[in-house]
């Protein structure tokens, strides 16, 4: 006897034989049991109708003479409902068929007649067809169904893609807009220092002399804010910012944010009421950080409410948090842009006019340094016209803490000391030189690592003021040489660098400074440390 050889499939292909004799069904299965091949056997019409309603075949062997429910008749049931008609149907008949039957048979969408008894091997070989070409439709439908999730996908990535390509737009348009703010806000202060200057020049000792050069330093600060903010907010975007948390008062970030925003409140004619209460507020943050995001929130409502304006400050506890609430009467906020105050560069259009100076990244940070104090943001407005509120929810401390004590002040003037100045900025040293001379010190300048080194050697000075970025040797290079030579290892040695961070502080300190001050150099934070050096 051949053996028949059948298709790979991952699964059995499943063959159903209806008939109403179990002889004639375990003759059958004996004769089809092999690997590759389900059994699937049903004894009526009625039986096999159920199987065929739950599962899919590759091939449905059908006897004709079976009673209640004939082959012909469950063919017929097989062609009328839409998930059974592609089933192939082999008859199996007793002796040979006449023509009309056949003619129905072939009607009822049999596509063979056998008759018994069976040849095994006919059997088998025509089995195999059936099973190969229900191999082929389940790899169609595989790949169907592969076909139409690819696209499903295409058309996700198409969707997100576009979505994604839009938003690089209006970041793209966010960034001219930027660009173009920042270009006019960075001019906004330079233009009133260059007419300061030439002014000065053509009549140093004017009666408006002083009077320009105090114009002079507030257009200075305003400068230096605007750019601290703009490396703030890189920063925090950048998860590079440190906090320098300690146990606090709320009320200590109010006081310092107040005194910031005061003199722009001041200079807008706007009324400020506080409520603040008395009893302490605790919490663990950084005092300098939160009164930043107090003051962006102050100054915020002054730039954007008209001259004479209302603007309130309260602080309420609530349970384990604090709210601080900054309210004002001003231009308020249109609907539409009130989902996206606290993104970066968001202006609204219609404030822009009105808005006495800024880069659309004040309400940014806020949201993020208040994000990382463990604290939410919110805003509210009822519409153009009708002010704005913004809320900072801080979470509290449990229990109490010492506050900090205040930084210490210029308690008099520093002895003379001899400084030598090491920057690779010839401007800056020489201005630095300047001042120094002008608080009565005795000042020497280099302008890169090995020449400092000489000069300390040789001058033997009580502070070094070393510069950080230099080429070549840079300062902490510098500080660890100076260390080691025995005329400057009682010197005190002053880091002097753009970098503000804790991280840039303690690599100061491991490199041998003493002190860290940031750049431009407060003359008051210099003279701070001067007067702490003993000679």
């Amino acid at each position: 006897m051949t053996q028949m050889t059948m298709p790979h499939f991952d699964t059995p292909a499943p063959i159903l034989i209806v008939d109403d004799l179990e002889e004639n069904l375990l003759s059958l299965e004996a004769v089809l049991r092999q690997d590759g091949l389900e059994i699937i056997k049903a004894r009526s019409g009625a039986d096999a109708l159920e199987i065929l309603l739950k599962r899919d075949v590759a091939l449905a062997l059908l006897d004709v003479q079976m009673p209640d429910m004939d082959g012909f008749e469950l063919a017929e049931t097989l062609r009328g409902n839409s998930r059974t008609r592609q089933i192939p149907i082999i008859f199996l008949t007793a002796g040979s068929t006449d023509r009309q039957r056949r003619f129905r048979g072939y009607e009822s969408g049999a596509v063979d007649f056998l008759e018994k008894p069976l040849e095994p091997d006919i059997l088998r070989s025509k089995v195999a067809v059936f099973c190969e070409l229900y191999g082929q439709r389940r790899q169609i439908a595989v790949q169907r169904d592969n076909l139409r999730a690819f696209s499903e996908q295409n058309m996700r990535l198409l969707k997100e893609s576009r979505a994604y390509a839009e938003a690089l737009k209006q970041a793209d348009q966010r960034k001219d807009e930027f660009l173009a703010t920042l270009a006019h806000e960075l001019r906004n202060p330079l233009a009133p220092i260059r007419n300061g200057l030439q002014i000065l020049r053509m009549a140093p000792e004017g009666p408006r002399a002083e009077e320009v050069r105090g114009m002079m330093d507030r257009q200075l600060t305003h400068l230096v804010r605007l750019i601290d903010d703009l490396l703030d907010v890189s920063r925090v975007s950048r998860g590079k910012i440190d906090l320098r948390r300690v146990r606090m008062k709320l009320q200590d970030a109010i006081a310092a944010a107040i005194e910031a925003s005061k003199p722009l409140i001041e200079a807008s004619g706007h009324e400020l009421t506080l409520d603040v209460p008395e009893e302490p507020l605790w919490l663990d943050g950084d005092l300098t950080r939160l009164a930043q995001v107090v003051s962006n929130l102050l100054n915020n409502a002054a730039k954007y409410t008209a001259e004479g304006g209302q603007i309130a400050l309260s602080v309420a506890r609530r349970g384990h948090v604090a709210d601080i609430t900054v309210s004002d009467n001003g231009l308020g906020i249109d609907a539409a842009m009130l989902p996206r105050v606290f993104e970066l560069f968001a202006q609204s259009d219609e404030h822009l006019e009105r808005a006495q100076g800024g880069l659309g990244i004040g309400l940014a940070l806020v949201s993020k340094l208040v994000e990382m104090h463990g604290g939410s943001t919110r805003a509210a407005s009822e519409g153009v016209g009708r002010g704005s509120q913004f809320t900072v929810t801080l979470p509290l401390a449990s229990g109490e803490g010492e506050a900090l004590e205040a930084a210490p002040g210029d308690e008099g003037r520093a002895a003379s000391l001899h400084v030598l100045v090491v920057d690779d900025n010839v401007d800056s040293a020489q201005t630095t030189r300047w001042m120094l001379e002008l608080n009565g010190h005795i000042p020497s300048v280099a302008h890169d690592g090995p020449t400092a080194l000489t000069e300390a050697k040789r001058l033997k000075p009580d502070v070094i003021l070393l510069d950080i970025g230099m080429p070549g040797m840079d300062g902490y290079e510098v500080c660890r040489r100076l260390r080691s030579l025995p005329e400057t290892q009682g010197a005190v040695i002053i880091a002097q660098t753009g970098g503000g961070q804790e991280s840039d502080r303690q690599k100061a300190f491991e490199a041998g400074f003493d002190h860290h001050i940031t750049k431009p150099i407060s003359l008051d934070a210099l003279n701070a440390l001067l007067v702490q050096v003993k000679v």
